[in-house]
């Protein structure tokens, strides 16, 4: 492939990743220079998806994401796409061998949210299981170099993480998912109402995966550590400001963190990565 095309690829998957998420930018600067143009791409690969679902609401979606996942393929087979974002990830599956089931679980995933409104307990494990473990399991395919015998070691810490921030996520956004979206993602919420209640026990659940998740960070290799470190203080301080507000405002406020926590976050995670 010209080196000039793959160059280009991968500079645009990382324009849509500053464009639709500081935060998941903030956290990539973090991470050694080999690695984030790959991370990059994979961003931008379920970004793409996720937007299909979420946002192209005058539009046929099972069609465009049926589209997506068939020019996927045909890009992985031929080597190339002129779908930039489709071509730095089609590179980045083959130079990191990830797994194509794990690609499959994800496109599942972003498809029951054209066919379902609310999910039971098996079912919301495996949503979230397509939606963000196997995110956080590309990822980890990238922080290993490919290596299979890391890559299982550190599995069952990085679904935990991502599940971790999976829920954070649907919480943070509960407001616009039931009601523009018309989406529970919580089973507990299927027959009551957000409350106090019914926050904690969702809470607790986030704070035993994130738990987990934590002695699998600090096992990391070097190359990636920074930066799921700054993802995790970031999202923890998410959830602390979500643990603070009424259960009736997150229905109506789109709880943040602020560009300069952020900022402070970022500081945080590099001097503790420099001194550790």
């Amino acid at each position: 492939m010209d080196p000039l095309y793959s160059t280009l690829s991968f500079d645009i998957s990382r324009l849509v990743t500053q464009r639709y998420s500081t935060s998941f930018s903030l956290g990539i600067t973090c991470f050694d220079p080999q690695i984030r143009g790959p991370i990059y791409s994979l961003y931008g690969f379920v970004r793409f998806a996720d937007e299909i679902v979420d946002s192209f609401h005058e539009y046929d979606k099972a069609k465009l994401l049926d589209d997506f996942e068939r020019d996927f393929y045909k890009a992985k087979a031929e080597g190339i796409s002129l779908n930039p974002i489709l071509n730095s990830f089609q590179q980045t599956v083959k130079r990191y061998n990830i797994d194509d089931d794990l690609i499959q679980a994800f496109i599942s995933s972003m498809r029951s949210d054209l066919l379902r409104s609310s999910y039971s307990e098996k079912e919301i494990k495996d949503y979230i299981y397509g939606s963000a473990d196997v995110v956080g399991l590309m990822c980890l395919k990238i922080f290993v170099d490919g290596n299979q015998s890391e890559y299982d070691r550190l599995k069952p810490y990085a679904m935990r993480l991502g599940s971790a921030f999976q829920k954070i996520n649907f919480l943070r956004d509960i407001g616009h998912d039931i009601q523009e979206l018309h989406r529970i993602y919580f089973p507990v919420l299927r027959n009551q109402p957000l409350n106090e209640l019914t926050k904690k026990e969702i809470l607790e659940e986030i704070e035993e995966d994130y738990k987990v998740a934590m002695q699998g960070i600090r096992q990391l290799p070097k190359c990636a550590y920074a930066g799921v470190y700054t993802a995790y203080l970031y999202y923890y301080t998410l959830t602390r400001k979500i643990e603070k507000t009424p259960a009736n405002i997150l229905l109506t406020k789109r709880v943040r963190v602020s560009d300069y926590e952020k900022i402070w976050l970022f500081v945080k995670a590099f001097v503790s990565t420099k001194f550790n």
